[in-house]
């Protein structure tokens, strides 16, 4: 080690020190795998192919906008969270920033709904990757392919993230390479050799309502938008793993916006444009057309080595989330906040939480044998992750206003300044309307507890934590609240 990085690694251990806590993790991962991280966990591909086919049935070509909008104000709350992890650079994220700008209580509602926001999130990702598995093994997808599918890949996601920091950065970073390069190749192949659509298409609404307003089916179709833009929280949740964490990640969280929210509207471009009958998938009579695009421009064997790729998105992706949960629970854990507090804290010799790890594995696997059981599995799971994910988001932001009226102002080195109260407000206004979206139900024709089961999801999830709170004690002698 060098005597520079000597002196920054000090430096680093000083910041969080004054912030009340004695440096645990070891800082091995750079500016540039803190941002493979959160690529890997908002991963265009994953998010695109996850959710293609029921978006462009739902709301057809015109669709691809919600990429362009949810981006806009996922920048936002971006931006917000840039400025706060910027003066609070600790493990977790969503949790202790919160808990610094408003209090304990409302610090662990946050973090409560947050986990089990991101333990759906794993769930959703390694169930959507069955069918291309299915796919690319040459048999017909199925429940319980998908279900067999998620319960591997999060185990050996499980597996990688157990073997340390350094490990985590590298697959995270090889995860980024392999899926932006293939990203980059498929999308511009079809693109220059495979397009099927002009573009006007991306203007074409009659081909889904006819006369009548094409607003609620595009509002249905923006889940695919949504589903997409989050990751970026990812690098401050191991803020204590990467140097200099009060420039380096709110720079790395900006980046994930750009690069990914940049290859994934490229990607679902190229698919739309590449589709030859819009129309026919609509009617749902071409269920799966990614793999139509594919089998069509590269052939069965090139359409499976597209799809190897795809899979290695998908474990690179379900990777970035377990470690971003383990990291929010130990930090739970290192408050006191949770039950076998000092179990869950206590880091491995490879210096990471791994019994949160391996906790952050069985409950995903959990859900997605619940998910077995529904008959739109996929499309409900990835509507309680959105909208947990958001309600947690909007927590954090609701916390920066709270804290802004009783006169907090930002001090880290990443600071808005004048814009800061007008981008809060923003972020929060959008961040309100997204989450009343996920939430409105639309399956009048569908079972009840599907219809409503992102309202039923969020309010068990809700008063569970609001029973369990207050037999959360307060950590004792807690540590010191820096900057309040």
């Amino acid at each position: 080690m060098t005597a520079a990085k000597q002196m920054n690694d000090r430096a680093d251990d000083a910041q969080l020190e004054a912030l009340g806590y004695t440096a645990s993790f070891d800082r091995k991962m750079s500016l540039w795998g803190n941002f493979a991280l959160g690529f890997t966990y908002l991963s265009p591909v994953v998010g695109v192919y996850t959710l293609f086919a029921f978006a462009l049935a739902t709301g057809g070509a015109p669709m691809f906008w919600s990429y362009l909008l949810v981006g806009i104000g996922q920048f936002l709350v971006c931006l917000v969270f840039a400025e706060i992890v910027s003066q609070y650079p600790i493990a977790g994220g969503v949790y202790p920033w919160a808990r610094r700008l408003i209090g304990d209580r409302w610090g662990w509602m946050t973090g409560w709904v947050y986990l089990w926001a991101l333990a759906t999130t794993v769930a959703a990702v390694a169930m959507g990757a069955g069918p291309y598995l299915a796919a690319l093994a040459g048999f017909e997808p199925s429940p319980f392919v998908n279900t067999v599918t998620a319960i591997l890949i999060i185990a050996v996601s499980t597996l990688f993230n157990l073997a340390g920091t350094k490990v985590l950065a590298r697959v995270a970073m090889m995860g980024f390479l392999c899926e932006l390069g293939g990203a980059l190749i498929v999308g511009a192949w079809l693109l220059a050799f495979g397009r099927e659509q002009p573009f006007s298409v991306l203007f074409d609404t009659f081909s889904v309502t006819g006369e009548g307003s094409y607003l609620p089916a595009f509002l249905a179709a923006g889940l695919a938008g949504i589903f997409q833009y989050y990751g970026f929280e990812a690098c401050g949740d191991v803020a204590e793993e990467v140097p200099n964490p009060s420039r380096a990640i709110p720079r790395a969280m900006r980046l994930t916006i750009y690069v990914g929210g940049a290859a994934a509207m490229f990607v679902c471009l190229a698919l739309i444009l590449a589709v030859k009958d819009i129309g026919a998938v609509i009617a749902g009579q071409d269920t799966d057309p990614v793999w139509t695009v594919l089998t069509t421009n590269f052939g069965e064997t090139g359409a499976r080595v597209v799809l190897l790729v795809v899979l290695v998105s998908f474990l690179s992706c379900v990777l970035s989330l377990q470690a971003a949960a383990s990291r929010l629970m130990f930090s739970f854990a290192r408050d006191g906040m949770l039950p076998a507090s000092r179990a869950l804290a206590r880091l491995s010799s490879t210096h990471v939480p791994n019994v949160a790890l391996v906790i952050c594995g069985i409950v995903p696997a959990i859900i997605t044998v619940g998910g077995y059981f529904l008959s739109n599995a996929v499309a409900v799971v990835v509507s309680f992750a959105a909208v947990g994910i958001y309600i947690a988001f909007q927590m954090v932001v609701f916390a920066a206003i709270s804290a802004r009226l009783r006169g907090w102002k930002p001090s880290g080195p990443f600071n808005l300044r004048g814009w800061g109260v007008p981008v809060t407000l923003l972020s929060f206004a959008y961040g309100v309307s997204a989450i009343i979206n996920l939430a409105w139900p639309r399956m009048p024709d569908a079972n009840w507890y599907e219809n409503y089961a992102v309202l039923l999801t969020s309010a068990v999830v809700v008063a569970a934590g609001l029973f369990v709170l207050p037999f959360m004690r307060r950590a004792a002698g807690g540590p010191a609240v820096a900057g309040e």
